[in-house]
């Protein structure tokens, strides 16, 4: 056993703060078409930029008391929150998974995170987070019993294949768009995952959740009207994370 090998299981979560912190660039300047390596981050109050000490995953933040060590604005909270998010996926697939998958589990989650994000803030699924969870989730699958993998890339097109169908039903008794393409495509990433025991599940928790962003919506003020965009995604990926960590409704506990 080499010297690092008992330390394998901290190796996600030790990497788990600095890849939140690509997350959030990611979420941020993605659905902009922002170029995401090049591009130096920026205090959004003076434009200065960010040096290696501005940019330590949550202790910069910390360190500033929140503010821009430049210019004193405040800074926002999204960062270390996401940050935080990230090393908390890790842990809860540390402590749930065995060490073949763990890094595909960590890989599974902080993808979920960013596209929660992205989908609630910007109502905009991408093709480049979306699409890789496929090959990546019959890849699980193959890891975990090579036999079953047929049944996952099955599931894939029967999860793509039931969303488009609601959505075409939906747009012809309403005459608008109910589910967007990018809800097909992750519902085939749960099926690749998931199989099909378990994409019930993950519709069942994703209605949950959305519902309760309706009614948290409708509490803050601001109401609720028939036109009103509501994401699909943020529920979904919780309910795909869910699902796949304790398995089908039926089966958990």
């Amino acid at each position: 056993m080499g010297p690092f090998d008992s330390l394998s299981p901290l190796w996600p979560a030790i990497a788990a703060p600095f890849i939140g912190s690509f997350l959030g660039t990611l979420a941020l300047r993605l659905p902009r078409g922002q170029r995401l390596a090049l591009d130096r981050s920026r205090c959004d109050a003076c434009a200065h930029p960010l040096g290696a000490l501005d940019l330590i995953p949550v202790v910069s933040w910390l360190a500033a008391l929140g503010r821009c060590r430049y210019c004193r604005a405040p800074l926002s909270i999204f960062y270390p929150a996401i940050e935080l998010a990230a090393l908390g996926i890790a842990l809860w697939a540390g402590f749930t998974l065995p060490g073949d998958l763990l890094w595909l589990g960590c890989g599974l989650g902080w993808c979920l995170l960013a596209l929660g994000v992205i989908d609630l803030r910007d109502h905009l699924l991408p093709d480049i987070l979306t699409l890789p969870l496929i090959p990546l989730g019959l890849i699980a699958a193959y890891v975990e019993d090579p036999a079953s993998t047929g049944i996952h890339a099955l599931s894939a097109v029967a999860g793509y294949a039931t969303f488009r169908l609601i959505a075409f039903a939906y747009r012809s008794w309403r005459g608008r768009d109910g589910l967007g393409h990018g809800d097909a495509k992750l519902l085939a990433a749960a099926g690749a995952w998931v199989s099909w025991q378990g994409l019930p599940g993950v519709v069942l928790i994703g209605a949950t959740a959305s519902l309760a962003l309706v009614l948290v919506h409708a509490r803050s003020g601001r109401g609720i009207r028939a036109e009103d965009r509501i994401p699909f995604g943020p529920g979904s990926c919780l309910g795909l994370w869910l699902v796949w960590l304790y398995g089908p409704l039926g089966y958990i506990g």
